[in-house]
């Protein structure tokens, strides 16, 4: 096990129900292999419902939810994807403004697949440069962002340093990318 993010904590934003499986582990695995401590933050306690693609799979402890915590207390943040995870993270007010505090204080923020979404409501795409799911791209068009088709794509034209992958094919060089960049905050 690596030393890279030692005393380093990550906060992963999720919704209840609707998490890419695949897209919350391998990220927490590398953070965890990397010496970090992952941490699953959601909007409501107890467990979280994550997918393989629409079917159900596995469930997951809640850490903390968006209430009891705030950007200060992580050195970065995972956004998973799944098609409904961040929609209904971007209706959540309070999960919204957790997200937006991490660009506001300069942390770093990776995130993947469908996981921009909770990027645009923000409002912190603009000036950025990004990769997604390819049906995202004009959301993140029109909310002032630059999308390109990368298999990972860090973007430091901003706040902070982003950091944002495609897809499940992605996530070896996805979870590489953010490790270098979470050890670097």
């Amino acid at each position: 096990m690596s030393t890279q993010l030692q005393g380093k904590t990550i906060a992963f934003l999720v919704a209840p129900d609707g998490i890419e499986q695949v897209e919350l582990t391998e990220p927490w695995k590398a953070i965890e292999q990397a010496g970090g401590t992952p941490r699953l933050i959601s909007t409501k306690s107890g467990e979280v419902q994550a997918r393989d693609h629409l079917e159900k799979a596995d469930t997951f402890p809640v850490d903390a939810t968006v209430d009891e915590v705030s950007a200060d207390d992580f050195d970065g943040l995972a956004l998973p994807g799944g098609v409904a995870n961040p929609d209904f993270l971007r209706m959540n007010d309070k999960a919204v403004a957790f997200a937006r505090a991490f660009f506001d204080t300069g942390k770093p923020v990776a995130a993947i697949c469908h996981a921009p979404w909770t990027l645009v409501e923000a409002g912190v795409v603009r000036g950025r440069t990004l990769t997604s799911w390819p049906s995202l791209r004009t959301d993140i068009r029109n909310a002032g962002g630059t999308w390109v088709d990368e298999e990972v794509q860090i973007c430091t034209a901003g706040p902070n340093t982003l950091v944002t992958s495609r897809k499940p094919d992605d996530l070896k060089a996805y979870c590489q990318e953010a490790v270098e960049v979470f050890a670097s905050a």
